[in-house]
């Protein structure tokens, strides 16, 4: 294929080495992509994966149990009284006593934050409107009220969630004052359950990147740094760093190919990226459309599944207190275990044993078309990523960050032939996903080919490009909108956290945390804290 830079869609003419890296950029973006040609033969265009999906996806009413499932008992939802009110479980009960105030806890994490601005972790604290609904919730509380299951409880949203008169940048200069007449409908279903926002966490620019090093805002550090400034993964990176430095116990993130989980495996928290389509994404800025999913953070597995009951109308934690004895553990050594650093498989594989002890029976699973998904991924995300930047990156390049312009500037030239081809593949890679899963009730793999890395490291421990390889574990998931979760299973010798990753069918979200908090309570990971 030619490639042509002689029009006006680039904003600017573009000097020789800007024109080497596009073209050394476009081939590795578009390679595969005559793989997805015969999977695209005879399938339909991509609502087909929306209705796939339809099918699955739980909106309101408890998860099905069968009669003999075992029950964990009355401690199976984890008492996190040893955490201390780090925890949303925590905090309402103090906040029930009478212990504290919703007013003292959110005036205690807007100072906490303020204490750690180094991290780069926000981008906007939100003190006025956080206080006032935080006295509201004590108004309430004092009128013997309760307005939800996040009752005064201080939340963060990633800085693409837009929220009424907190400006929501999307981590651009771009949007830099641009400010909401409106909450979007994922933060309003939190904040009607009582949550109080305490600010708009940092990002990668536009959630076009896995780093988190934001050239407009700064680089959101990883709190458990020890030896100098490490990732804190991306995009979602500063909910990540705000959660595991103490401040907000719950947040909102994004996930297109991993911007949940990756932080969330880096930072040492738990982050759920939903089935597709399960949480609004309407009033969120936009990366592709087709791949974008909107899901929550937090300290706990418990922690995660109140705030995506809230934002589902179902009733995951319920769930929680079945043993996950008698369910199918899929391992899929191919792919997922290949070129891991050594501290992350060995962490994931003890990880696997202790899902084996726990009574999940281990199979084998594997998907071949698994080896064109990022083809697939790539042309999808960058060209709607380019269509909906196309006005921009022609009026206002200079506007965006060098590594996210040369980004969107490739998606433009991505071919309408290969979207479409992508787009028609897709539904067959969603196909081959629930053939795959026929018997298999959550898959096990690492959450990231390596722990985090220094920022401005253009590689990871395990020699694999930085982008690539923070993505390759966490994409399929996206490109086929199944549910997956990370939860800490471990740390390197250095202290750096490690991820593990479950996955499970559409609309089996209940399952995947109940699996995922039987995991949790069996280990001590929780409990460790960075030092910062």
């Amino acid at each position: 294929m030619t490639l042509h830079f002689d029009d006006n869609r680039w904003g600017a003419a573009l000097e020789p080495e800007e024109i080497s890296r596009l073209e050394e950029r476009f081939i590795k973006v578009t390679a595969g992509r005559e793989a997805l040609r015969p999977l695209a033969e005879g399938n339909e265009p991509s609502n087909a994966v929306n209705e796939l999906f339809a099918r699955s996806v739980p909106h309101e009413g408890a998860p099905e149990t069968r009669a003999d499932d075992p029950d964990l008992g009355a401690g199976a939802i984890e008492d996190d009284s040893a955490l201390g009110a780090g925890t949303i479980e925590e905090a309402r009960k103090s906040l029930a006593r009478g212990e504290l105030s919703s007013l003292e806890l959110v005036s205690s994490h807007l100072e906490r934050a303020t204490s750690f601005e180094s991290l780069h972790a926000f981008i906007t604290l939100s003190e006025e409107r956080a206080l006032e609904h935080a006295r509201r919730a004590d108004e309430a509380q004092a009128a013997g009220k309760t307005l939800g299951p996040l009752h005064g409880i201080p939340i963060s949203a990633k800085d693409i969630v837009h929220s009424k008169g907190v400006r929501t940048t999307s981590g651009s200069k771009i949007h830099e004052n641009f400010v909401p007449e409106r909450d979007a409908p994922c933060l309003t279903a939190l904040t009607d359950a009582g949550a109080v926002l305490v600010g708009k966490t940092n990002l990668h620019e536009f959630a076009f990147g896995v780093t988190s090093i934001n050239p407009h805002y700064g680089a959101v550090e990883n709190p458990w740094s020890s030896d100098g400034a490490r990732i804190s993964g991306g995009s979602s990176g500063g909910s990540a760093a705000a959660l595991a430095a103490g401040i907000g116990l719950g947040s909102l993130g994004s996930d297109t190919a991993g911007s949940i989980r990756i932080p969330a495996a880096l930072c040492g928290v738990v982050g759920l990226k939903p089935t597709y389509g399960a949480v609004s994404r309407d009033g969120v800025t936009p990366l592709s459309w087709s791949l974008d999913h909107v899901g929550p953070m937090g300290k706990t597995v418990s922690d995660v599944s109140i705030l995506y009951d809230v934002l589902t109308g179902t009733e995951t934690r319920a769930s929680l207190r079945r043993d996950p004895r008698g369910l199918t553990l899929g391992v899929h050594e191919r792919y997922f275990f290949d070129n891991l650093a050594p501290e992350v498989q060995n962490a994931v594989e003890v990880a696997i044993e202790a899902l084996a002890n726990l009574g999940l029976t281990r199979v084998s699973m594997d998907v071949p078309e698994i080896a064109v998904q990022s083809a697939c991924r790539n042309a999808i995300a960058f060209s709607e990523a380019a269509a909906f930047h196309a006005d921009n990156v022609r009026a206002r390049p200079f506007d965006y960050g060098a590594d996210t312009l040369e980004l969107l500037r490739t998606g433009l030239l991505v071919s309408a032939a290969d979207y479409v081809t992508a787009r028609r593949a897709r539904v067959a890679l969603v196909r081959a996903f629930y053939r795959a899963f026929d018997g298999v009730d959550v898959l096990a793999t690492p959450a990231t080919v390596a722990a985090s890395c220094p920022v401005g490291a253009a590689t990871l421990d395990n020699g694999e490009d930085v982008r690539a390889g923070l993505l390759r574990m966490t994409s399929p998931f996206n490109t086929v909108g199944f549910p997956a979760v990370s939860v800490p299973c471990g740390f390197t010798t250095d202290g750096r956290p490690i991820g593990l990753q479950l996955v499970a069918k559409p609309g089996e979200e209940a399952v995947l945390l109940r699996v995922a908090h039987a995991y949790e309570r069996s280990q001590s990971f929780r409990l460790r804290r960075p030092v910062i």
